[in-house]
């Protein structure tokens, strides 16, 4: 009899051991990779677990292991913000108007969880924030006339050795010289500062269009060509573009994407220096990773080829479509299509956006 009382609690530790591995498991190893609004809902699981979340560490460990776009901060010609979610059930943010800051702002660009916006009033400041913690810091002012619709890139690399996010703001203006200038703000120095970089030519940058890879801020141009502007030597330099106006980060390389007729094209950057190599050279600028058929009727409205409004989102595995009041997401890594969302309003802008903790 006591030899099957103890039998029967030997086991029950047993259980009981494997079951708090599991948690401790799940604790330090699954929640870091969930998006915020998962992790909202995970603090109702058990005390242990809404302790962990609400700890400073864990939110720097979550902001560096998830990556992956959730959304799109949207604004209306009349001002209006929202948030549309490619899974709502998973990400999503406490107040999609951002009426924490304090003005009423126009939304500039993104960049892993942090959103770069622009006040409407005095000096028009920028300002970073993270709309999942509602934690915001004001810009001081630029020193040189950033225009109306700014070319502007938030570059912002997520580190497990920096607890406070470390980020710079790119913004390439026209300078008086016909050529565009470079003002760059740095949150370690606190301060803007313009580049000592020139370049010369009548080109217009396509200022929603900017992204960073691997040190280099690139935007599309008016005629056909990117531009580019290296951050650690701070030289600008033109680009071939293969006519697909859409840029994106994929693997630390930067690609382009754009839908002709029934076609999704995605392009590597795979030589920036063809243009030195000789005559004859069978090395190309442009390497193609994806062709692929649209499996499902694309609007007599998008016969047009790279039309720059068609790919809103390029980046990790991921190409988001609009086409009229559908957004239609392809994963290059299971060659799936989604719906993800219809809309209820013509958006004159989308921003991509990351469901991060970042603490700024």
């Amino acid at each position: 009899m006591d030899r099957g009382k103890k039998s029967s609690k030997l086991l029950a530790n047993k259980y009981s051991k494997n079951h708090m591995d599991l948690q401790d498991i799940i604790r330090e190893s699954a929640l870091p990779f969930l998006p915020a609004k998962s992790l909202h809902r995970c603090t109702g699981v058990c005390r242990e677990w809404k302790l962990q979340i609400s700890t400073p560490f864990f939110a720097h460990n979550q902001s560096f292991s998830f990556r992956d776009v959730s959304g799109f901060f949207c604004q209306s010609p009349s001002g209006t913000l929202s948030f549309v979610s490619l899974n709502r059930m998973a990400y999503g943010v406490p107040d999609p108007s951002l009426k924490f800051l304090p003005e009423p702002v126009d939304i500039r660009c993104s960049s892993n969880g942090l959103l770069c916006c622009q006040g409407r009033t005095g000096y028009q400041a920028y300002y970073i924030c993270n709309p999942v913690t509602q934690k915001w810091k004001k810009l001081p002012e630029p020193t040189a006339n950033h225009g109306t619709d700014p070319a502007v890139v938030l570059v912002f690399e997520p580190s497990l050795l920096n607890f406070v996010a470390e980020y710079k703001l790119v913004v390439a203006f026209a300078s008086d010289l016909d050529g565009f200038e470079f003002e760059i703000y740095s949150s370690t120095d606190g301060f803007w500062r313009i580049s000592a970089e020139i370049s010369f030519g009548k080109m217009k940058l396509l200022p929603r269009t900017g992204v960073h890879v691997n040190g280099v801020v690139y935007w599309s141009s008016s005629m056909g060509r990117i531009f580019s502007f290296d951050l650690s030597c701070e030289r600008s330099t033109f680009i071939y573009n293969n006519g697909c106006s859409s840029l994106g980060a994929v693997n630390g390389k930067l690609h382009t994407a754009c839908v002709q007729g029934s076609k999704l094209s995605v392009n590597e950057l795979s030589n920036v220096y063809t243009n030195t190599m000789q005559m004859n050279s069978s090395t190309k600028t442009w390497q193609a990773k994806h062709a692929v058929t649209l499996n499902f009727p694309v609007p007599d409205l998008y016969p047009r080829p790279y039309d720059k409004e068609t790919v809103l989102f390029l980046g990790g595995d991921m190409v988001v479509m609009r086409f009229e009041k559908k957004l239609i997401s392809y994963n290059m890594k299971t060659k799936e299509f989604t719906e993800v969302f219809t809309e209820e309003d013509t958006y004159s802008r989308m921003v991509p956006y990351v469901n991060s903790l970042v603490e700024i």
